[in-house]
């Protein structure tokens, strides 16, 4: 049995907005992504009796394909055509589940980064991300994280320059989102504001936190229902008077970042939400890769 343990970094959206429908069903997206410092831990030990599963310690997390880290393992398997049985991945969590910050896809992401060390199978970041497109639509962008525009349905990804150094201020509400009715919502609403993505790209050229933070939008937040637009909007309204440049939801949702110059001011956001909130994390971007280690 051999293993390694890796990190998978949590992704937010700068921005988010659809051009239209697809064909194929999914939806043509355009989103800045932001890979931060807040992760999941995934240990793999191949060659674990017991064949391809998950352990996470969260009962209403699956641990058979139905887990995207077991998903990912398997099509990593085919890809490469390799032939071991058995492999335990064993999941730490910290972040949020269903909150719009991509853990799901994070995890599988971390599994096939360490599948393709522990089985030396020598792929490319980009064959590795072509692998995670048949898992999810956000884990090609989670297997080369930093500074990303995602095109396509999340698949066709664009370095950017980095953001620049800041605080990230993370809050999940009490309750969730479905991602398909946010889709149908806004294929039924009419087109409103969406997010200057030249803009931003600019903005980030330049390094521009200013900029940036004013130019993030997630076309999401338009398409919400009553109640849960009401305390995305209180949860902004904190954060930006607590400091912060500038806040959003990220992707589905319902987690609301807020980005702070200043590690006090972003504490301090912290503090205060926490009050009311249970799920609330200071972070930072993401600029590089994150090394994967070895375990003895």
């Amino acid at each position: 049995m051999i293993s390694l343990t890796l990190p998978a970094p949590a992704k937010i959206n700068l921005t988010l907005d659809i051009l239209g429908a697809r064909p194929d069903g999914y939806h043509e997206m355009e989103m800045v992504m932001q890979s931060v410092s807040l992760c999941d831990t995934i240990r793999l030990d191949l060659g674990f009796a017991g064949g391809v599963r998950a352990s996470s310690g969260l009962q209403f997390l699956p641990n058979d394909k139905d887990n995207l880290a077991v998903a990912a393992a398997l099509a990593f398997r085919k890809a490469t055509g390799q032939t071991w049985r058995d492999l335990l991945i064993t999941i730490e969590k910290r972040i949020p589940v269903c909150a719009g910050t991509a853990g799901g896809s994070s995890d599988a992401a971390a599994v096939l980064r360490g599948l393709n060390e522990l089985t030396d199978a020598g792929l490319s970041p980009q064959a590795l991300a072509k692998i995670g497109e048949e898992v999810g639509s956000d884990v090609p962008y989670c297997v080369l994280g930093t500074t990303a525009l995602a095109g396509g349905r999340g698949e066709a990804l664009t370095p950017l320059s980095p953001l620049p150094p800041c605080w990230i201020v993370l809050c999940k509400p009490r309750f969730s989102i479905s991602t398909p009715a946010l889709f149908r919502a806004w294929d039924r609403g009419k087109r409103r504001l969406r997010p200057d993505t030249k803009g931003i790209l600019l903005a980030l050229e330049a390094g521009d936190l200013v900029e940036v933070t004013r130019r993030m939008f997630n076309v999401f937040e338009g398409v919400l229902l009553p109640t849960q637009q009401r305390e995305i909007e209180s949860i902004k309204t904190a954060l930006l008077t607590a400091g912060a440049l500038g806040a959003a939801m990220s992707g589905s949702g319902p987690t609301v970042f807020g980005v702070f110059r200043e590690k006090a001011l972003a504490e301090s956001a912290v503090a205060l939400l926490r009050e009311d909130y249970e799920e609330v994390f200071l972070t930072e971007p993401l600029s590089g890769p994150l090394p994967a280690l070895r375990e003895t």
